[in-house]
C-alpha cells in the first residue's frame, strides 16, 4: 500500500525528528510511506500524488477510533483500485475550506488544540496501530 503524509511547517526539535524517524522505521514493512513538508497549503497539495485518496486532519472532522482507522487503511487497501491514500496535517491554522472541500473525509483527534507538529507523530503512531490491528499483531488493546 502507497501512503502519502503531507504536512505544512518542518519538524525542527530533535526528539519530534527522531520520534518521526521510529515510526517511518516501523512502518517500512507494511507500506511505502512518503513524507512532504511544505511551506504552505498551496505547495503542499501540489505534491499531493495524482489519483490519490485524500484524507485531512481537521478539528471540524469524524472521530475516528484505531479501529475504524485500520477499518479505513483496509478498505482502501482492497478496493482502492491501487490509488495512493494521502493524509493532510494543516499548519497552525489548519485547513482553508478549499482543501476541506478536496478531501474525501476530514478526521479529527477530537476537539482539543493540539500542536500541528505534535499530530504528524500522532497519525504515524495511528497508522502503524492500524497495520498492527489489521495483521492481527498484538500491539492495540481494546
Amino acid at each position: 500500500m502507497k501512503l502519502w503524509l503531507g504536512a505544512i511547517g518542518r519538524l525542527k526539535e530533535a526528539y519530534f525528528v527522531a520520534a518521526e524517524d521510529e515510526y517511518r522505521k516501523r512502518l517500512r514493512p507494511m507500506c511505502s510511506l512518503t513524507m512532504h513538508e511544505a511551506k504552505d497549503e498551496k505547495a503542499m497539495f501540489a505534491a499531493v500524488p495524482e489519483g490519490a485518496h485524500l484524507y485531512l486532519f481537521d478539528e471540524r472532522g469524524d472521530q475516528l477510533s484505531s479501529m475504524e482507522l485500520a477499518a479505513l487503511l483496509a478498505t482502501e487497501a482492497s478496493h482502492g483500485g491501487g490509488a495512493p491514500v494521502a493524509f493532510g496535517i494543516g499548519g497552525a491554522d489548519g485547513h482553508s475550506d478549499l482543501a476541506r472541500a478536496k478531501a474525501r473525509k476530514l478526521v479529527a483527534f477530537g476537539r482539543m488544540t493540539i500542536a500541528h507538529r505534535l499530530v504528524r507523530l500522532i497519525v504515524l503512531e495511528q497508522i502503524y496501530r492500524a497495520f498492527k490491528i489489521n495483521r492481527g499483531e498484538p500491539y492495540h488493546r481494546d
